[in-house]
């Protein structure tokens, strides 16, 4: 009996967890707890663990049949890019039937989250997942799916509020706009790795439409205006100064973000993407958290 008779088989849950990049949760998680301590903090004053647990499953479920659809719809576009040849779709490493396993059952808990929120939720729940399945197909139709995968981000933290007051919140809405101007910005820095496969493969993109130059230029403009758009959520919010400490420090690491990608020199690119940006949804969660507990959100 040889070796490979004694191997484990694969392990297909770890295999799905690395398909949709569960770590990277981290870019749209902050945002959503920011909303969520906050709308906390105006209507009881204090966190409702429970309801921060099932924002958690929602954002994640939701997030993570997101990743889902786009592998799969993506996976004849990945094959013929030499960057995405690797996932695990194309490799085999993944099943399709256990990518659309992986994803319904993501999409029933997220669902399920959402019914135990409240009715608003719950009723708002499927709205939430169209622009999830369209961004993928974006990038066939549009030279800015960027702006879709922005408006998907933008649902966060508008969805958390809803998930702790059941109500509508302008507020929200403003915070919302920031996190999806942020990440659209961000994923316009992210495709320009791609100029050159998706002209081959006639993916449709800003950097592939305009150039990497002003890609990067559209970037900067979205992080100005995002940092311009949190200003205005703390104002609207009456946030303290640690709040306004954690934004100089986020336009800070914008600054670095851009002075370390250029038109020219793209190497340091995923050190932007997920270093910086990681770090900058952390960092301003961090301090708006502190700035909370501060004003007397108890825990």
């Amino acid at each position: 009996m040889t070796t490979a008779a004694f191997e484990a088989p694969p392990n297909k849950a770890k295999a799905f967890l690395r398909l949709v990049m569960i770590e990277h949760s981290v870019f749209a998680l902050p945002f959503a707890y920011t909303a969520a301590l906050t709308a906390m903090f105006v209507k009881y004053g204090e966190v409702r663990w429970g309801v921060l647990l099932l924002v958690t499953v929602c954002m994640v479920g939701l997030r993570t049949f997101a990743m889902a659809a786009n592998r799969i719809i993506d996976r004849e576009i990945d094959s013929r890019n030499p960057r995405t040849a690797g996932r695990e779709l194309v490799t085999g490493a993944v099943s399709m039937r256990t990518a659309y396993t992986g994803s319904a059952i993501a999409l029933v808990v997220f669902l399920g989250a959402a019914a135990l929120l409240n009715p608003l939720c719950l009723v708002l729940a499927p709205l939430a997942v169209v622009p999830m399945v369209v961004y993928p197909y974006g990038k066939r139709f549009t030279d800015f799916p960027h702006a879709i995968l922005g408006l998907a981000q933008a649902m966060g933290p508008i969805g958390a509020w809803l998930a702790v007051t059941g109500s509508w919140s302008w507020d929200a809405v403003v915070l919302g706009l920031a996190v999806g101007v942020w990440i659209g910005g961000f994923d316009l820095i992210f495709g320009c790795q791609d100029v050159a496969a998706d002209r081959a493969e006639g993916v449709r993109s800003v950097p592939a439409r305009f150039g990497i130059p002003a890609a990067l230029y559209g970037a900067r403009a979205c992080h100005v205006v995002t940092t311009g758009l949190l200003v205005w959520y703390g104002l609207l919010t009456g946030v303290g100064p640690a709040f306004w400490v954690g934004l100089a420090v986020v336009a800070g690491a914008f600054v670095y973000e851009h002075s370390i990608v250029k038109p020219g020199d793209l190497s340091r690119l995923n050190r932007a993407f997920f270093t910086t940006n990681g770090f900058v949804g952390i960092s301003l969660f961090a301090f708006a958290l502190v700035d909370l507990v501060i004003r007397g959100l108890g825990l």
